[in-house]
């Protein structure tokens, strides 16, 4: 076998052998092929697409490219992934959360990906943290804390780590093939019994139309649940950033509020939702209604908030961060209102927009390896409905420059429509599964 032949017939839309996918995913771990390779095959994979079978070998085959982990504990393995959009934080809201409600939660996320931000990210905006944990410290804090949101290790699912970066700066992001590759081999690497799925859907969601996320969802749970994992997803709203926040340091504080000073929001609605169903699909509960419940309790008696305490301490950040966030998070040295330009109603966020206009200052990455400013992004965003007069706050923005500050206005002011009426729709689209 070659890569030249596997990449030849993916471009004449012939159906690479599961030996052959086998084989590239070994060459993309070893580097026995090259990034040229890796990209032309991407590219080939993104215009042509692969079959439900050869997506589950493509799966398998990333994730067997390294280790995969076996469990030993008292109570489900169990893992939550998002498709990625803005202002969603989920992860870092809900992993504590289940784990408070006795589930273990070994949770390998990954960083920005086109306009989107990236846990990891998220997390090392908190001075001190690092996510790049080896094996045996992602055993201890999983076993120990209950959860552990770390970078994939080199040894698990190397092959996906290659291909990721390169998807990152190919156009490539979009195809549903590799993006259903590309999570369920880090997922499945690390184990789960169950898996839940938060297909984002809207102008902020790498698949915008709801048929596109709908197909996504049932490429990842048909997938998943081909390679042995128990997998559903809900199909969630992404027409505005789901926490009032974009930028990763200003996504962290959102948290720190959820967990110290709960109250009703979008983010907890759609965090609840996600973990409920997960505790059903794992048997830890029997109805969605009760687990939502459960998952309520460690909010308001504050067992969340100390337990991503003591995982961010375990990761190299400040111990007690939970009582002292406010003064430890990166603070951007401009920070100032963006006034809405006429009265009327918030009636569209572009999140698509809005996610660009952070890289643009600095919050995410352009081009693969490159270093980011985790204080940059908007705060306080309204949402959608929200009646506004002349001159009142539409955000507020943290950038770096004077200069970067007055581009990062021009691009949250052409991502907002300002109107007569909005209709923010449901939280929750669809399941899948």
């Amino acid at each position: 076998m070659d890569a030249p032949r596997i990449i030849r017939k993916l471009r004449d839309r012939e159906e690479p052998t599961q030996a052959e996918l086998n084989w590239f995913a070994r060459g993309l771990a070893s580097g026995g092929v090259s990034d040229a390779q890796a990209g032309a095959f991407a590219m080939a994979a993104c215009v042509n697409g692969l079959s439900e079978d050869a997506r589950v070998a493509l799966t398998l085959a990333m994730r067997d490219s390294g280790d995969v982990l076996e469990w030993d504990l008292p109570g489900a393995v169990i893992d939550k992934h998002s498709t990625g959009g803005i202002g969603d934080c989920t992860s870092l809201l809900l992993a504590p959360m289940l784990a408070a409600a006795g589930a273990f939660v070994p949770m390998i996320s990954g960083r920005g990906l086109g306009h989107t931000g990236g846990t990891l990210d998220k997390l090392e905006a908190i001075p001190g943290v690092s996510t790049d944990v080896d094996e045996a410290r992602f055993r201890k804090m999983t076993r120990d804390i209950g959860c552990a949101i770390v970078s994939a290790a080199s040894d698990m699912a190397p092959a996906d780590k290659r291909l990721y970066a390169v998807r990152d700066v190919t156009s490539t992001v979009e195809s549903v093939d590799l993006i259903t590759a590309s999570i369920l081999s880090k997922k499945l690497a690390a184990g789960p019994e169950a898996l839940i799925l938060d297909v984002k859907t809207g102008s902020g969601a790498f698949m915008e139309s709801l048929e596109a996320s709908t197909a996504l969802a049932e490429a990842l749970v048909k997938t998943a649940n081909g390679a042995g994992c128990k997998t559903a997803a809900l199909i969630t709203d992404m027409n505005q950033p789901l926490a009032p926040a974009a930028g990763n340091a200003l996504e962290v504080a959102v948290i720190m509020e959820a967990l110290t000073a709960p109250k009703n929001s979008r983010l907890v609605e759609v965090t609840l939702a996600l973990g409920a169903e997960l505790l059903v699909l794992a048997g830890i509960e029997t109805e969605a209604e009760t687990a939502a419940i459960k998952l309520s309790e460690p909010l308001t008696s504050g067992k969340a908030a100390e337990i991503f305490d003591r995982m961010i301490a375990e990761m190299g950040g400040p111990k007690d961060f939970a009582s002292d966030w406010k003064r430890r998070l990166p603070e951007a040295n401009v920070i100032r209102e963006i006034p809405a330009p006429t009265a009327g109603v918030v009636a569209a966020l572009n999140g698509r927009g809005i996610g660009i206009g952070v890289v643009h200052m600095g919050g995410g990455r352009l081009k693969g390896g490159e270093r980011i400013d985790p204080s940059v992004g908007y705060s306080e965003i309204l949402e959608l409905g929200t009646r506004v007069i002349k001159g009142q706050p539409l955000a507020r923005l943290h950038a770096a420059s004077e200069r970067a500050a007055q581009e990062a206005e021009k691009a949250f002011l052409a991502s907002v429509e300002i109107g007569e009426a909005a209709s923010p729709g449901s939280l929750i689209v669809a399941k899948v599964g």
